[in-house]
């Protein structure tokens, strides 16, 4: 049985509101060397009664402080990190050397063009580079985040649909794709239309068509939604064939590229007549995620929906590049500047480190990495899925909270103890006691046996002593927190009482 890992040295650290005392300070300022002026008379009724409140602490304080809090942080540099659906990357540190080269980290959004050619032209050669990966004719980095990248490909949709004087309003959404697909369609004014789950966990034409016909919409399919390989781990084996009986309905086919990293050199979307794909950078070019983000969901699309894209429009014109605004059809601008520049160089940077071989290796050892956890844990979590997964590995523990009466969220604070941040859980919701797990390309067959023996001993204790499960974890800084109360009476400021 694996043993959990050792507690070691973990200090708990109050807010640092209660570190310090009165006067103490961490800074030596000069003398000052200009007149002193009374705030009072200066802001009149804007000056301040008390002072701030801000905490006063010396130096160590103040570095203990932040250091400790950190220790307290799962991270990608410490240990395993199996969200699935979310691919938690390594992020290579070259890409971070790269992001905060002073011509790149310094340079401001609103630089004249003449002064910016090597960060436009960057940013161009991305594009071009995740055109040629998706098969796509055109790319905009101008999306914040793979959500935003989804409301501009629909708005695309929308807009093509306008321009020959049409208004369809249903898209059809495969109960396995990805849970933002239903919210985009909301915030377009679209309506979204399920198709239902099968047992083998892909989408069928029959399933696409017995939708389209249940809804009366035959002249109303204003496109697909699907993604793949989509949130069970499976790789959408239909999709020419649901591809033309979308077409051929007048809709648009929008694919949801946030699990690129399992089909990466393998297989390109626009080959398969895709029409528009958004492609999170966070997800599958290493560049942070989450709360060390900003994201990005660049959307890539064929010609026939370059005139709607998003404005203006990074172009070449001979040697120098150039924002175009004269785009009359365009969706409009979707954020403030023109994308999170800082997540583009890391990407295109992981691209050129990588190549072309390089990229299909990261795939091919994504699948590889699933597969293997898939087959040590099959048989012991229920697989809801029969076929050999892709890059994620979708179990379910709902037999065994009949059993234990351990449940998915036990699971996941157990493997805490374990040294192992848990995979996401309940997610797909189409899955009773979901446990979604991705280990990525970069982790070793080591690593990956030490998960599997985690969660075979995990389901051991489930049987033998589930109270053990129930009330993990043990070793954390902190045990079992009130979760729902937390989200429902949050206390985001410090106060004295």
């Amino acid at each position: 049985m694996t043993q959990p890992q050792p507690r070691g040295i973990q200090f708990r650290e109050p807010p640092i509101f209660e570190r310090g005392a009165p006067g103490r300070t961490g800074a030596s300022l000069p003398p000052l060397d200009v007149p002193e002026v009374d705030p009072g008379a200066h802001y009149g009724a804007l000056a301040r009664g008390e002072p701030a409140g801000l905490p006063e602490v010396s130096e160590p304080e103040a570095f203990r402080h932040f250091l400790r809090l950190s220790q307290w942080n799962f991270c990608i540099d410490s240990q395993m990190y199996p969200l699935g659906s979310c691919t938690m990357k390594y992020n290579p540190k070259v890409n971070e050397w790269a992001a905060r080269i002073p011509g790149f980290a310094r340079l401001h959004p609103m630089t004249p063009e003449e002064l910016s050619q090597g960060s436009l032209e960057v940013m161009w050669r991305l594009q071009q580079a995740l055109c040629e990966i998706s098969g796509m004719d055109g790319c905009s980095l101008q999306p914040s985040a793979g959500a935003q990248g989804e409301l501009a490909g629909l708005m695309m949709m929308r807009a093509y649909h306008a321009s020959k004087g049409r208004s369809p309003r249903k898209v059809f959404i495969p109960e396995s794709a990805h849970g933002t697909n239903p919210a985009s369609c909301a915030l377009n004014g679209l309506v979204a239309v399920r198709v239902e789950k099968s047992a083998d966990g892909v989408t069928h034409p029959e399933q696409v068509l017995a939708a389209i016909e249940r809804e009366g919409a035959d002249g109303d399919v204003c496109g697909l939604m699907i993604t793949n390989p989509n949130t069970l781990g499976a790789y959408e084996t239909h999709l020419p064939t649901i591809i033309k009986l979308i077409h051929d309905k007048g809709g648009l086919v929008y694919g949801d590229g946030a699990n690129t990293n399992a089909i990466m050199g393998h297989a390109r979307p626009g080959d398969v007549g895709m029409d528009v794909i958004h492609i999170n950078l966070h997800k599958t070019f290493t560049t942070p995620h989450g709360g060390g983000g900003p994201g990005a969901g660049p959307v890539c699309f064929k010609k026939h929906l370059e005139p709607f894209q998003p404005a203006p429009v990074l172009v070449r014109r001979g040697d120098a590049f150039a924002w175009d605004h004269d785009r009359p059809q365009s969706v409009g601008r979707l954020r403030a500047f023109t994308g999170n520049f800082g997540m583009f160089i890391r990407a295109y940077t992981y691209i050129r480190e990588m190549g072309g071989e390089g990229l299909t290796a990261a795939s091919s050892l994504a699948v590889l990495n699933a597969r293997y956890l898939w087959a040590k844990l099959k048989d012991h979590y229920s697989a809801p899925v029969p076929q050999p997964c892709m890059h994620e590995v979708v179990l379910s523990d709902s037999q065994l909270e009949k059993e234990t009466g351990v449940k998915t969220l036990d699971i996941a604070k157990r493997l805490l103890d374990y040294g192992f941040h848990a995979p996401t859980v309940y997610f797909p919701l189409v899955v009773p006691g979901a446990l979604m797990i991705e280990p990525t390309e970069t982790e070793t067959r080591e690593t990956l046996d030490e998960f599997a023996a985690a969660m075979l001993s995990i389901l051991q204790e489930a049987h033998e002593t589930p109270e053990v499960v129930k009330q993990a974890p043990h070793s954390a800084v902190l045990g079992r927190l009130d979760e729902a109360r937390a989200a429902r009476q949050p206390r985001l400021r410090w106060s004295k009482t």
